[in-house]
């Protein structure tokens, strides 16, 4: 080995870099907050909402440097407006490894500032939160959605097998069952708590466009109403 950790055989020719050179030696829970937060990023520019390169692209490396090999979950909140919309604003909040009870919820709702102005809060926990607590969440006046981390370690839309999906607007949504007479409740169905419908953060009614596409198979579109 020399002495930039790459692997020589007894001529002293180079194999590559050492296997050890790999080896992650930071802490597993600065890498998954690395990796939840980077597919709520995703996810949120997926849904229209600014979010810069950036912040997408930081390496691993880059998010240790900013947070910490053991991060502060207050210093990984996002705040984000939607692009074609200023007034769409999106509060993403990490909860840490505490139990998600009800005043812990009101803990969290009491420090959100200017309520009126948020549409819509994302909450990152892990571990189950108690039914109590849920209620309160319920009982907001903006929309709420919880995602568990360890369901935002992969991104699932980038799965090579996983289909494209993209939402219709209400005038491309009307046009489809126009021209093919149906009512939309016609259409094939997807669940509201599909994996899919959630990191889209699709709504009741919405029409999403399914394009499946393969080296075997041509190009396959279907659509589908959440339900």
């Amino acid at each position: 080995m020399d002495i930039y950790g790459s692997a020589m055989d007894v001529d002293g020719d180079n194999f590559g870099t050492c296997l050890t050179s790999f080896v992650d030696n930071g802490t597993v829970e600065s890498h998954r907050y690395f990796l939840a937060r980077r597919t709520i990023l995703e996810m949120l520019r997926d849904r229209g909402f600014a979010i810069p390169n950036s912040e997408i692209d930081i390496t691993l490396q880059e998010f240790r440097e900013k947070f910490g090999q053991r991060p502060d979950v207050e210093r990984l909140r996002i705040i984000a407006m939607h692009r074609n919309d200023l007034t769409n604003k999106v509060l993403v909040i990490f909860c840490g490894p505490n139990s998600v009870r009800v005043n812990f919820i009101r803990s969290i709702l009491a420090q959100i500032m200017n309520k009126e102005s948020l549409n819509r809060l994302i909450l990152v926990i892990e571990n189950p939160m108690t039914s109590q607590a849920t209620k309160v969440l319920e009982g907001s006046s903006f929309k709420t959605e919880t995602f568990q981390i360890t369901d935002l370690l992969v991104n699932i839309t980038k799965h090579v097998l996983k289909p494209k999906h993209e939402l219709l607007t209400k005038a491309e949504k009307e046009k489809l069952l126009k021209k093919y007479n149906l009512e939309d409740k016609q259409l094939p169905r997807m669940s509201q708590k599909d994996a899919i419908a959630r990191y889209y953060g699709l709504e009741k009614g919405q029409v999403v466009k399914v394009t499946y596409s393969s080296e075997i198979i041509e190009t396959h579109v279907t659509y589908r109403c959440v339900w």
